[in-house]
């Protein structure tokens, strides 16, 4: 009988533990997901690429291009009404809304005007909300009731040319944010449950990319993309620990994140091409070395996927391509041009890799390095879409130009 108890209990845990990491698998708590390389834990590719999704709801949220994040069965959105910013709290299951929080905020004017909402995409961990608006405006809310919590404006009226792009992110207690703009701004690290400044790092201005991290012999490392550099922070005390030129030339900008793969760095920009970079430490300092250089190949408005030692993703000039992240070799280049302007959301399926251009055609292809061969394409919204498709089971979140809508697979 007491063996009997015990089995039960061994199973009843693993159910628990199963369901536990289902719960996690799907949940997508920031810019490009749980380790932000838009990877997505337990999707099973259909064996024949759906033509249709089915439509379960679709909720009017404000215009803006910010990925929604969903955590816990409740999806934050972050976009723009009227004259305020709102970060609105919805049920996964439903639509429906839990709470707004609405910020009274500056319209965006000039040749950016055509994207009035907000680019960057909240973060949410240990119950709180971080987002970051398109004046620099940093915000905290409480997850569960939407109060604020803190608010906090570093370099006020100071951004980039198309205002801010980067997406917060939350590590050992801080919300970090790249702020200001135009030669004067600095990585900042806020205490997430006060407001209060952690650290600054004020070597290089922001563009429009968002960073990531990465452990170099043991020192933990904020990785991003600046105005005119890649550089490596280090995460508590906010020092500069390497850095290298990457100026964009002409109309190119930073506005990819950088790829971790182990020790390396990989980033591209707009006329400079795709680079990697192994970071090492002699001594005291940190050194980065080049790697590789495909100066053929390059993304602006995208960033690429890692998988299985290759990389994946959408170019500057709208063509789908396969490079070995290894060598830096193209393996290969569609012909076909997908988006004019090269935007697009990649998305690591495992087996298959999907991208969402702003025409709201969703795009599955092999992950193979030997050809281009697509799965199909279905179409999910018809707005433009520059925000991530969120993928949890069997249902896949598009935010559109004002809206979310859940579809749900065959």
């Amino acid at each position: 009988m007491r063996n009997a108890r015990l089995l039960v209990s061994a199973l009843l845990s693993c159910v628990v533990l199963i369901s536990a990491s289902c719960a996690f698998a799907q949940d997508w708590p920031q810019w490009r997901g749980p380790n932000r390389d838009a990877k997505v834990a337990g999707f099973v590719v259909p064996a024949a690429w759906p033509a249709t999704l089915t439509q379960q709801w679709k909720t009017a949220v404000g215009a803006g291009d910010s990925t929604p994040a969903l955590v816990d069965g409740k999806l934050y959105v972050f976009a723009r009404q009227g004259d305020d910013e709102v970060t609105s709290c919805l049920n996964a299951a439903d639509g429906k809304i839990v709470w707004q929080d609405k910020n009274p905020t500056a319209a965006v004017g000039g040749p950016a005007a055509r994207h009035p909402g907000p680019r960057s995409s909240p973060a949410v961990a240990d119950g709180k909300v971080v987002t970051l608006g398109v004046n620099g405006t940093v915000s905290c809310l409480d997850a569960a009731t939407g109060k604020v919590l803190w608010r906090k404006d570093v370099f006020p009226n100071v951004v980039p040319k198309f205002y801010t792009s980067m997406s917060p992110l939350i590590a050992n207690g801080m919300a970090i944010a790249h702020v200001g703009g135009d030669g004067n701004g600095a990585l900042v690290a806020f205490d997430l449950a006060t407001g209060d400044e952690k650290w600054r790092c004020a070597n290089e201005a922001p563009q429009y990319a968002s960073p990531v991290l990465m452990t170099v012999a043991g020192t933990e490392q904020i990785v991003t993309l600046s105005e005119k550099s890649v550089i490596g922070v280090g995460l508590a005390d906010g020092k500069l620990l390497w850095e290298i030129p990457f100026v964009p030339q002409g109309m190119a900008y930073n506005s990819a994140t950088p790829i971790i793969d182990g020790q390396t760095v990989i980033f591209t920009g707009a006329a400079r091409g795709t680079k990697a970079v192994n970071i090492a430490k002699q001594g005291d300092a940190f050194t980065a070395t080049e790697a590789w250089s495909n100066p053929d190949i390059a993304c602006q408005f995208s960033t690429p996927v890692l998988e299985n030692g290759f990389l994946y993703g959408l170019s500057n000039r709208g063509n789908l391509f396969c490079i070995d992240a290894k060598t830096g070799k193209t393996a290969w280049l569609d012909t076909t041009q997908r988006d004019r302007s090269g935007f697009g959301a990649v998305v690591d399926l495992g087996a298959a890799i999907v991208v969402l251009p702003s025409n709201g055609t969703l795009i599955g292809f092999q992950a193979s390095d030997k050809a281009y061969t697509e799965l199909g394409q279905t179409k999910v919204a018809d707005t433009p879409t520059y925000a991530f498709p969120v993928f949890a089971g069997k249902n896949v979140f598009v935010k559109d130009q004002d809206s979310v809508i859940l579809w749900t697979l065959p």
